[in-house]
């Protein structure tokens, strides 16, 4: 089974943030989980969708459930 990887630009620019906006969310703990593999910063495709997934919100306060319904 191949893991396909997303490198901090392509990240950023699937999120149109800027790097230094992912660099900052590492630093204090925010975003997707990363690798560190000789100094490159790596995010697996699963983590980047499961952090996606549970970013999904219908309001400020209130989740959207892994189903999609509240």
């Amino acid at each position: 089974m191949s893991v396909k990887h997303l490198n901090q630009r392509q990240l950023a620019d699937r999120w149109d943030i800027s790097d230094a906006t992912l660099e900052r969310w590492r630093s204090e703990g925010i975003g997707p989980v990363f690798l560190k593999l000789q100094g490159r910063v790596l995010y697996r495709h699963e983590d980047v969708e499961a952090f996606e997934s549970e970013s999904l919100r219908k309001s400020t306060s209130e989740r959207v459930n892994a189903g999609g319904a509240a």
